[in-house]
């Protein structure tokens, strides 16, 4: 995750309101905001974090399908129905936590006015935006 620069948070998109506000509540839910502020609004920095939501949320929903079929596979092993139970337990916590702490983060710094890209979905998004 890396912070590429920063943007003017006065400067004003088609949508009537801040740009780094349209950024941040393109978060807010996932896919669904993402789409909107997507259709709303023309600016590039609007348009990086609306790509960045989208391909998070539906990354993170086909990493979590492929978690349940694993978890659900593997819980049909008889002496290991209980450790997968466990250790899915487990990681289902840490990782929901985890994603609601980079949701969080993710919020924040666009609403900073900073274009902070993850990983691929990050190159992704910027490639997408700036077409």
């Amino acid at each position: 995750m890396q912070n590429d620069g920063n943007y003017s948070p006065n400067a004003q998109p088609g949508a009537g309101m801040a740009p780094n506000l349209a950024g941040a509540l393109s978060y807010v839910l996932g896919l669904v905001t993402g789409i909107v502020f997507l259709m709303m609004s023309k600016d590039r920095f609007v348009r990086f974090h609306a790509y960045q939501s989208i391909f998070l949320t539906l990354a993170w929903v086909v990493f979590w399908i492929a978690f349940s079929v694993v978890s659900t596979v593997i819980g049909f092993v008889p002496f290991l129905r209980f450790l997968v139970a466990i250790i899915g337990l487990l990681l289902s916590l840490g990782l929901g936590l985890g994603g609601m702490a980079l949701w969080i983060v993710l919020i924040l710094k666009a609403y900073q006015g900073q274009q902070w890209k993850l990983p691929y979905i990050g190159d992704l998004a910027e490639r997408y935006a700036a077409s």
